[in-house]
C-alpha cells in the first residue's frame, strides 16, 4: 500500500504554522527543543480550566473529574509505552523527575557503590546521577567514539561491574539523533543486578518505545517535545516502584505506586494535555497509519494507533532529513555530525561551518524565518569535550517534525550555501 501522508492536513491542525516572515511560512526546525502543539491539545487543555478545576481528593464534581482525568493521561501513557497505568508517574519536567529518582534510589547507595552515565547524555541524565557521588558512589562515564557518534560498548563493558548499582542510558542523543541499542546495555546491567534508566527524551518524539521489550526498569521523556505541554513522564517498573524510596513532603501519607511520587498537587492542567498528545499521534496513526498494519498485527486499540502514528511521522520525515544531510555534505566547509550512513538514528541534522559559528548560522537562518537551535543543547560532555565545540558556539541543530514540508529544506539549503559562497 502507498504511503499517502498530507501534509497540509496536518499542518492545519497546528495554529502556529500559519505564521508567516518575509511572505514565507514561518519553518519550525527547531522542534528537538520542544515542538509546536495542535489545537486539541491546548483545547483540551483550556477545558479543563474552564470547567474542571479542581484538586483532587474532594467530595464534589471537578476534584472527580480531575481524579478521573489523571486516570485517562495515565492510560494513555501506558498505552505509549507499552506498560500498566500503575507504572506511570508525572512530574514536573524530566530533569527534576530524574533528580527525584536519584534522591530516591540514593537511600540504597553506599559507599564504593558505582554507576553508569554517558558522554553522549544530556546533563538531565549526568547530573542527577553524579550527585551519588555524595553518598560514597564512585561515577564512571561512557566514552563516545567521535567518528560514529556511538557509545564506545567496549567501554561500557570495561566499566560495568558487579558493584554497579544504577545504569543511566541515552535511547536517542539530542545533539546529534544517535540511537543507541539499548537493550543491550540493558541486559548487561541486569546480568549485575543494576537498575537501568533510559532517557527518551528525545526518541520519545520520533520511534515507538514498548518499555517491556527493551526491559528498563526507568524511562522518561518529555510531553513538550511530543505535541504537548511542559511535562515529565516516566514509567517505572511496578514492582520497583512499590519499594521505592521516593521523596515525600511530611503530611503526604500517599505512599503507594504511582501517586508516592507527588510532592504536593500535581500540574492536573498539563497531565490533561500530555494525555491528550498521545491521542493526537494515535489520530495520526488512524489517519496515515495503514501501511504499517503488518508491523502492528498484534496490536489493539489506542496503542496500535499509537505505533503506527509514530511509524508514519518518522516515514514522513526521513526523506526531509535524507535530502538535507545529502545537499549538506555538498557545501563546502560544512561538517555534519552524527552516525555513519545505514546506522538507526532519528531525524535530527547538526553541523558546523568553517567561518561560522553556530549562532551566526542560526541567526542568518531566524531573519528568513528558519528557526533552529545553536549551542550545545546541554549536552555539554558530548559537545564540548568530545567534539571539542566550546569556542564555536557548539552545534547548529534542525529537527523535523510531521508539520515541516519540503520547501522548509530547500528554503535552509539556499541560506546555507549562501552563507558557505560568502566565507
Amino acid at each position: 500500500m502507498k504511503f499517502n501522508f498530507d501534509v497540509d492536513y496536518v499542518r492545519s491542525l497546528f495554529p502556529a504554522t500559519g505564521d508567516k516572515i518575509k511572505g514565507n511560512p514561518v519553518a519550525f526546525l527547531d522542534g528537538p527543543g520542544g515542538s509546536q502543539v495542535p489545537k486539541q491539545v491546548v483545547d483540551k487543555i483550556s477545558e479543563y480550566l474552564y470547567y474542571h478545576n479542581a484538586n483532587e481528593h474532594g467530595l464534589f464534581k471537578t476534584s472527580k473529574k480531575t481524579e478521573n482525568i489523571v486516570d485517562e493521561a495515565r492510560e494513555a501513557f501506558a498505552d505509549f509505552f507499552g506498560c500498566s497505568p500503575n507504572e506511570i508517574a508525572f512530574g514536573a519536567n524530566s530533569t527534576t523527575n530524574n533528580f527525584m529518582l536519584a534522591h530516591g534510589l540514593r537511600r540504597d547507595i553506599n559507599s564504593g557503590d558505582e554507576v553508569i552515565i554517558t558522554d553522549i547524555d544530556h546533563i538531565c541524565n549526568r547530573s542527577p546521577w553524579k550527585q551519588l557521588e555524595e553518598a560514597g558512589a564512585i561515577v564512571k562515564s561512557v566514552k563516545v567514539i567521535p567518528e560514529t557518534c556511538q557509545l564506545d560498548f567496549e567501554d561500557y563493558k570495561k566499566k560495568l561491574s558487579s558493584k554497579t548499582k544504577i545504569v543511566a542510558i541515552n535511547y536517542a542523543s539530542n545533539a546529534t539523533g544517535t540511537i543507541t541499542d539499548v537493550k543491550k546495555y540493558i541486559d548487561l546491567a541486569h546480568e549485575v543486578g543494576a537498575i537501568t534508566i533510559i532517557d527518551a527524551v528525545h526518541y520519545a518524539p520520533h520511534k515507538p518505545i514498548d518499555v517491556k521489550a527493551i526491559d528498563t526498569d526507568i524511562l522518561i521523556c518529555s510531553s513538550y517535545k511530543f505535541f504537548g505541554p511542559q511535562l515529565g513522564i516516566a514509567y517505572i517498573r511496578e514492582s520497583l516502584f512499590e519499594k521505592m524510596k521516593t521523596i515525600k513532603v511530611d503530611a503526604d501519607d500517599i505512599l503507594f505506586a504511582p501517586v508516592k511520587f507527588q510532592t504536593g498537587t500535581p500540574n492536573f492542567e498539563h497531565i490533561s494535555g500530555a494525555g491528550e498528545a498521545v491521542n493526537f499521534i494515535a489520530h495520526i496513526g488512524e489517519k496515515f497509519g495503514d501501511p504499517f498494519e503488518d508491523k502492528v498485527s498484534n496490536l489493539k486499540g489506542r496503542r496500535k494507533n499509537i505505533i503506527k502514528g509514530m511509524l508514519a511521522i518518522d516515514s514522513y520525515e526521513e526523506p526531509l532529513a535524507d535530502r538535507l544531510r545529502n545537499e549538506l555534505k555538498q557545501i563546502t566547509g560544512v561538517k555534519i555530525y552524527g552516525v555513519q550512513e545505514g546506522m538507526e538514528r532519528t531525524t535530527t541534522v547538526s553541523f558546523t561551518m568553517e567561518g561560522k559559528t553556530a549562532g551566526e548560522i542560526s541567526a542568518a537562518l531566524a531573519k528568513e524565518g528558519i528557526y533552529t537551535w545553536d549551542g550545545d543543547f546541554y549536552a555539554i560532555t558530548l559537545v564540548n569535550d568530545v567534539f571539542g565545540l566550546e569556542n564555536r558556539g557548539g552545534l547548529l541543530r534542525i529537527g523535523f517534525a510531521p508539520y515541516n514540508t519540503m520547501q522548509d529544506v530547500e528554503r535552509t539549503i539556499e541560506v546555507v550555501k549562501k552563507l558557505a559562497d560568502a566565507n
